[in-house]
């Protein structure tokens, strides 16, 4: 698709924004043109850069009544490529960083989009609460994108997707009208929730300008451990066990084969094997409580067992922070320590938590057979079926030989997923990577249903255009 803004369009959006609020400096532009992996590279006549929901809805005025289309962007940490315009006007929300209220009675916190996941954290903890999404990119993500994309991270298993800890939201309609949801509510039973479409719309339903989060308390018992198991099976079982032996309290449950961590031992820069062997396959546990002691006495019940029976073969336990934090850093790393080996097929997916270890039995097998020597790391959230799947060229391969397979590699991957009841895309979103592609997995009456709802809001399809149905 071929976008062509007219110039009184900008000169508009330039009145509209004042100055500092806008750019078309190619050095200014330059970042938030290129995605994390250098998959997408893009191009926009003009940036946006609104500070308040009033300038936002004006930008979105004039594009709604030029039928100009749009694309907002957060932090640029998206990894589908729906946040890179090829042509449209780009609407950062970085400006819009203002905390508007912590509540600790109301276990509430109202963030504005442009806010860090980091920033967040901190002024929770301030309060004496806790904003429980946690993902690697956290210092650069920001509340709306987090929020358009339905991010997901590592302690779904106890506190669920973003949507799960959203009570309202402030948005831009593509019509530019402003909606006041910014509710406090853990009950409103009035009809459709706007919000929750919203949520995981990827900026095509409207421009999240700010958001009511669900704080908690901070847990005071915290255990971290590095587990070793000899094959997924083992895990999906320790995983059970975890579950009885706290008692609800398991915030993570992370599963990572070897090679995703001798990737990270070789790539990036200090960072230490975690046991003092080498096992085929490994699980991070965290486990956290609000009474002392407690998060440690279940971890101690959970390995002492499942060492004794064999089912983990070694395992440490964080012994302070800094060891619990060189643990997570050896999981944060497995996608930063792949980048340096090469091509690779990257996969977003999850089946039910009982068929992960059949699912990757089974795509392993198939990816081998595809690619003699292709290099498969698996790893992710297994506690919540969300599998990153990765499909790295053969060491000294060609990478454009092994880009050229890209798709039928992932139609097999995602062929399997579907047919396990699974989705092909777990909590990165659709984007440009896989909006066409999803058609094939959704029925005709969904995506008929979908492209409805689509209409009825911005019948011009201004908003992210090439995104979603």
């Amino acid at each position: 698709m071929t976008v062509s803004v007219p110039a009184d369009v900008i000169s508009r959006l330039k009145a509209v924004l004042g100055e500092g609020g806008w750019s078309q400096d190619p050095e200014r532009l330059a970042p938030k043109l290129v995605e994390w992996r250098d998959r997408w590279q893009g191009n926009t006549p003009f940036l946006a850069l609104p500070k308040t929901t009033a300038e936002v809805a004006a930008v979105i005025g004039v594009c709604a009544e030029s039928g100009t289309p749009v694309v907002p962007q957060g932090g640029n940490t998206g990894l589908v490529g729906g946040q890179i315009p090829l042509g449209e006007i780009l609407l950062s929300t970085e400006r819009m960083r203002t905390i508007r209220d912590v509540d600790a009675f109301d276990d509430v916190l109202v963030a504005e989009a442009g806010v860090t996941l980091q920033a967040a954290h901190e002024a929770a903890l301030e309060k004496g609460r806790r904003f429980p999404l946690d993902i690697a990119s956290q210092g650069t993500a920001t509340i709306g994108g987090i929020i358009s994309t339905n991010a997901g991270g590592t302690a779904v298993l106890r506190y669920g997707n973003t949507r799960e800890l959203v009570l309202g939201l402030e948005a831009v309609l593509p019509n530019g009208e402003i909606w006041n949801g910014l509710k406090r509510l853990r009950k409103d039973n009035t009809g459709y929730d706007l919000k929750q479409l919203l949520i995981g719309a990827e900026g095509t339903l409207g421009v999240v300008t700010a958001a009511s989060l669900k704080l908690f308390p901070v847990l005071v018992s915290r255990a971290t451990a590095i587990a070793a198991v000899a094959d997924p099976e083992a895990a999906i079982q320790l995983l059970a066990r975890a579950k009885d032996a706290a008692g609800g309290a398991v915030e993570a449950f992370e599963l990572m084969g070897r090679r995703g961590i001798d990737f990270v031992l070789k790539n990036i820069p200090n960072q230490r094997d975690p046991l003092s062997e080498i096992h085929p396959w490994y699980v991070l546990i965290e486990i956290a409580s609000g009474e002392p002691g407690a998060a440690e006495s279940a971890m101690e019940r959970l390995l002492g067992a499942a060492l004794e029976d064999g089912l983990v073969r070694d395992a440490a336990v964080a012994q302070s922070q800094a060891q619990a934090q060189a643990f997570w850093s050896v999981r944060e790393n497995q996608s930063p320590g792949q980048k340096p080996e090469g091509a690779t097929w990257k996969h977003d997916v999850s089946v039910p938590v009982s068929r992960v270890a059949e699912f990757l039995n089974q795509a392993t097998a198939r990816m081998e057979a595809l690619v003699p020597g292709a290099r498969v790391t698996a790893f992710g959230h297994v506690g919540d079926g969300n599998i990153h799947y990765d499909v790295i060229r053969p060491d000294g391969g060609d990478d454009a030989a092994h880009s050229a397979l890209r798709s039928e590699g992932s139609r097999i991957v995602h062929d399997i997923v579907a047919s396990m009841g699974g989705s092909i895309s777990a909590e990165h979103g659709l984007g440009s990577m896989k909006t066409e592609e999803a058609r094939r997995y959704k029925s005709p009456v969904e995506v008929a249903a979908l492209s409805a709802i689509r209409l009825s809001l911005d019948p011009k399809r201004i908003m992210n255009p090439r995104v979603h149905f």
